[in-house]
């Protein structure tokens, strides 16, 4: 599994046009919950078929993609969030303690 830094714009833009499925998972790197859910996810993340690349975002780095990221895939912002992107849309997203890899492989169809 590639886990991608997401640190520009213009990574939003290349996830939206990907073909296939990426996960963006927002996290707050000094929240205790934030840790906890992202190191579990990264663990389990190899067990989702079709995935093409997890983008970590930190938030308080970045939170200008954040916004960003909310806007054009019309989620509300929450952290930590995982969001599956396919097609150009948000086919999926959860937060705190519901993001799970067994979850996220079930929303793929």
């Amino acid at each position: 599994m590639k886990f991608i830094p997401l640190e520009n714009l213009c990574q939003v833009d290349e996830i939206r046009e990907a073909e296939g499925y990426n996960v963006i998972f927002k996290h707050n790197t000094t929240c205790s919950i934030s840790k906890s859910v992202r190191k579990q996810f990264e663990q389990e993340a190899d067990s989702i078929a079709k995935l093409n690349a997890v983008y970590f975002l930190d938030l308080l780095a970045h939170r200008d993609i954040s916004d960003n990221i909310a806007e054009q895939f019309s989620v509300q912002h929450e952290s930590p969030q995982l969001l599956l992107i396919s097609r150009g849309k948000c086919m999926y997203n959860e937060s705190l303690y519901d993001i799970s890899a067994k979850k996220t492989a079930g929303a793929i169809s």
